[in-house]
């Protein structure tokens, strides 16, 4: 529902959180795929990859059926969830290159505030072990935007420079080409280590896991074992990780403690075929606005917090985590910038809706989609990806109501000028408080 207050909120450009009191500070965890689909995993449909662990994480917690990311492909989404803006706010996003690569001088601005830097700041040791592609160059690795410790690769397992996909521990390649095949278990182990060894304090631990993004690669134990072929493997890999990692939190006594979110970088790369994932009953994938590029499968768990087997329909999104936490931790929201961050607490605890009502659509630097309420406006649309093919316009714009029609089938525009009309006056107060930055991705 478009409302009065809503758009007040835009116009005044901060976004607050809703203010939440925790009792103690809670550990946080963000395990983040690379191009998992909505339909990749058995609690969001699948019926042949097996995700044992990750369906008794939702069984353990909550799930999250529109969930969104800031971006369908990694760069500007990763953005999204670190700053809790749209990357159009900081340059991440850009009309000519899709992301960051090894060739790119760009990178996450100094200025931008992470999740990291706000938990720093209230006692939180911090961590990100997996992919990060918010800049390889040594002012925009995560030892420069609050983490303590990194491991891993710098942008997607895709990309060489210099004889391979590099591997890295702080600001140092330690493994080139990297060992694809041991990557998805190493960051596990790397993070189960820092789990026990920070116990006794509060920690945000980021696991963007290089998978399954191609190249696929599995472990010797996982190989040649899933239904689903090479693929089903690779996530049936990460399922075990994501099983050890939540043993780990048990295993410490910090369950009770813990926030833990799963979900994807935006949806799966449809045009890698078999190689590729599943958006299940949504239409498209990576690289489009369309549901199957931007709604991720998610779910929340915290034993003892958040109700065993609960389900949240209304919309989150990525970008909602950095005020969720800021909230539960006590830390202070970034000032001095507009927000497009809101605190889910209420809807995790069961004490009332989610506060995302609106979600906007960007990709390459431009508004193609948003949805409000029920409805979701296009006024642009790239389908299927294709890297080289421009958007196709739509004047009148197409209207889909996405409870109703998930896949995104019926236009309704012509029955609904009023909300068309709503929708647009939406999109011109959203606009209007987008100031330009530096295009970080063509530098």
């Amino acid at each position: 529902m478009i409302t009065a207050a809503f758009i007040l909120t835009l116009v005044a450009g901060q976004v607050a959180a809703t203010p939440t009191t925790p009792k103690t500070k809670p550990n946080i965890v963000v395990i983040f795929c690379d191009d998992l689909g909505y339909g990749d995993v058995g609690c969001f449909g699948h019926p042949t990859i097996r995700t044992p662990e990750i369906d008794r994480m939702a069984a353990e917690g909550q799930k999250w059926s529109s969930f969104y990311v800031a971006a369908p492909v990694c760069t500007p989404s990763r953005a999204g969830l670190m700053t809790g803006r749209l990357p159009i706010r900081n340059g991440m996003t850009s009309p000519k290159r899709v992301v960051l690569f090894p060739d790119s001088k760009g990178g996450l601005p100094d200025e931008e505030v992470t999740i990291a830097e706000c938990l720093r700041e209230r006692g939180y040791a911090t961590a990100c072990f997996g992919k990060w592609h918010l800049g390889h160059l040594p002012q925009y690795l995560p030892q420069r935007q609050g983490f303590d410790e990194y491991f891993g690769i710098p942008y997607s397992n895709d990309m060489s420079a210099g004889g391979g996909a590099p591997l890295m521990r702080g600001n140092q390649v330690i493994e080139r080409p990297v060992d694809q095949t041991t990557v998805t278990r190493r960051y596990t182990d790397e993070a189960i280590r820092f789990i026990e060894s920070h116990r006794e304090q509060p920690f945000f631990l980021y696991l963007p896991h290089t998978m399954p993004h191609v190249p696929l690669h599995a472990s010797e134990e996982f190989r040649g074992t899933s239904p689903r072929g090479l693929y089903g493997d690779v996530v049936e890999e990460i399922d075990q990780s994501v099983g050890r990692v939540l043993q780990s939190l048990r295993d410490n006594g910090l369950s009770s403690k813990t926030l833990v979110v799963f979900s994807s970088d935006n949806g799966p790369w449809l045009s890698q075929r078999l190689n590729g994932g599943s958006a299940g009953l949504l239409r498209a994938g990576k690289g489009t606005t369309f549901e199957g590029g931007m709604r991720v499968p998610t779910i929340f768990w915290w034993p003892g917090t958040i109700t065993a087997g609960s389900h949240v329909h209304e919309m989150g999104s990525t970008l909602d985590l950095l005020a969720t936490s800021c909230a539960l931790s006590g830390a202070d929201l970034p000032a001095n910038r507009t927000l497009d961050s809101l605190d889910l607490a209420p809807a995790m605890f069961g004490k009332g809706k989610s506060p995302r009502d609106t979600m906007f659509y960007y990709t390459r630097g431009e508004l193609h989609a948003v949805r409000s309420g029920a409805y979701k406006l296009h006024l642009k649309t790239r389908h299927p990806v294709n890297y080289g093919q421009p958007p196709e316009s739509h004047d009148p714009p197409l209207l889909f109501n996405v409870e109703v029609d998930p896949s995104e089938q019926r236009d309704i525009a012509a029955k609904h000028p009023d909300v068309v009309a709503k929708m647009r006056e939406l999109i011109a107060v959203h606009q209007s408080g987008v100031t330009p930055v530096e295009d970080q991705l063509a530098r």
